[in-house]
């Protein structure tokens, strides 16, 4: 293994990215310290630059926000469950291996409080979940679910992320942001946990930016081999919010293809369906309603057991497919949000096509 070097060799950094960064630190204030050590440090591929001989003197300097936390390490459910801790790792090491690492701003969550758990879920269901967390041993929720005695923490600091990262995003810390974080969301419904999920990440963070932010229009793209009924259940009939999502069906949870309301534009997806079939609904079906609703922010469900190497799912997507629909909502953000996304890490039980596939799409989202 080659080993980084321990000096840079300043003669090879680009002379356009050394007037960027001054013009940009001194017109904008937005290059921090950790911005600048990170892009001078790390290494020149011929992509980064192309990126910065091209900047012009105005353009800001910005990242992906990566939120994670050990925390969402200690969250099991059991040796054969596949919802495990070595979904994240699986990520860390394809990161690190496809040398996009250091091209993301890695960030600490906080935990989710009260406050932002009940603009989404019941009273009851917070109390509930607090009340099933065991001391030892587990806790079934479901016969899927269940409760470690981390769970709670990881869970809390699941959705803080999603909440932490529409924040900075918002606030014009970052272009966009990825949450690897777990236990997942999208199937918890303001009174239920299922599905693997306790507390809704993408709902809570969606009605964050709504009702802390005062954003009026946010969408919620759902691309999860399993429908997001949560996040249905959470929204529908909400003019505020689009969800659009592609799902297979008939399959787990069994919703979603009947949902008739106006802001819901969900596209089940017949098993065995492959990359070019979803790339048609997604071009024919969600994007039309995008452009129609003209989204002041986007939140992405991102499920990657839609992938062929995913047993718990039974479709052909591949990483390319990945990208090209996190390209095509990240097009829409920037012409209509200021290109301000963040996307919760949701399904993905492979780990080796989950690993690959969070790449491609955090590639995308970051633009390299």
């Amino acid at each position: 293994m080659q080993k980084r070097q321990g000096k840079t060799d300043r003669g090879s950094i680009p002379d356009a990215f050394r007037k960027t960064v001054l013009s940009a630190s001194q017109s904008h204030g937005v290059v921090t310290w950790q911005m600048l050590v990170r892009l001078v440090c790390a290494p020149w591929t011929e992509t980064r630059r192309a990126r910065f001989e091209s900047a012009t003197p105005h353009t800001r300097i910005m990242a992906t926000g990566f939120y994670s936390h050990a925390d969402c390490l200690l969250h099991e459910m059991g040796q054969w469950h596949p919802e495990c801790p070595a979904r994240l790792q699986a990520i860390e090491d394809q990161l690190i291996a496809s040398r996009i690492d250091s091209l993301i701003e890695r960030e600490s969550p906080p935990l989710a409080d009260d406050a932002a758990l009940l603009r989404v879920h019941t009273q009851a269901h917070v109390d509930y979940i607090r009340s099933r967390s065991p001391a030892q041993g587990l806790a079934e929720i479901d016969p899927d679910t269940s409760m470690n005695p981390h769970t709670l923490q990881a869970a809390l600091r699941a959705a803080g992320a999603a909440v932490a990262a529409t924040d900075a995003v918002i606030e014009g810390r970052f272009d966009n942001a990825f949450c690897s974080v777990r236990p997942p969301g999208h199937h918890a419904e303001p009174a239920r946990a299922m599905g693997f999920c306790f507390f809704n990440n993408v709902a809570i963070a969606a009605r964050h930016a709504l009702d802390v932010h005062g954003m009026q229009r946010v969408a919620i793209i759902d691309f999860d081999v399993h429908h997001g009924n949560g996040t249905e259940a959470a929204f529908t009939g909400d003019s505020r919010v689009l969800m659009c999502s592609i799902f297979q069906h008939p399959f787990y949870p069994f919703t979603g293809a009947d949902n008739q309301a106006p802001n819901m534009c969900n596209v089940p997806m017949p098993a065995r369906s492959k990359g070019m079939a979803v790339r048609e609904a997604v071009d024919m079906l969600w994007l039309p309603r995008l452009h129609e609703f003209k989204p002041e922010m986007i939140f992405i469900s991102a499920g990657f057991d839609a992938h062929r190497e995913d047993d718990l799912g039974n479709m052909g997507l591949v990483e390319d497919d990945y990208a090209w629909i996190t390209d095509q909502v990240r097009e829409i953000a920037k012409r209509y949000a200021g290109g301000r996304i963040v996307s919760c890490l949701e399904g993905g039980y492979n780990l080796s096509a989950l690993g690959r596939s969070v790449v491609a799409h955090v590639r995308a989202l970051a633009g390299i």
